[in-house]
């Protein structure tokens, strides 16, 4: 799983996901993208299933360019604790998502295998995605 290796607080406030991507809204690696339509935080877990549904549909040819990081920690309290006593301890990371934002980029496949390959990585996501091309 992706995580940061540290960071300068242990915990973060949940926030919200205003506005539209200012930044990482156009191709720069590769031919083809998964681009977010909605805003959401995507869990590490979730991006992982979605790279290795893409390199195997891919069958580990070309090259896969992942644009988000997941870098905010989320916090958790155990099952059938009680109301007070702190916040949870860190349990997943996850990356916040808005609409524009490019996910994954594919170079070195046919158009049709990029494709059906993004497509298969964007049933692993919670969110809403197109499929661009540069060209």
């Amino acid at each position: 799983m992706l995580q940061p290796a540290r960071t300068k607080y242990r915990k973060a406030h949940k926030g919200r996901i205003h506005g539209i991507a200012r930044r990482g809204e156009l191709l720069n690696f590769g031919s083809y993208g998964l681009k977010a339509v909605q805003a959401e935080r995507i869990i590490s877990k979730q991006i992982e299933a979605a790279r290795v549904a893409l390199t195997r549909h891919m069958k580990r040819t070309g090259k896969v360019w992942l644009r988000i990081f997941p870098n905010i920690p989320v916090s958790k309290k155990p099952t059938e604790v009680r109301m007070g006593k702190g916040k949870g301890a860190p349990e997943y990371w996850v990356c916040r998502v808005k609409p524009g934002r490019i996910i994954f980029e594919v170079d070195g496949v046919s158009e049709q295998v990029a494709r059906e390959a993004l497509y298969k990585a964007s049933a692993k996501l919670p969110i809403k995605t197109k499929i661009i091309s540069r060209f």
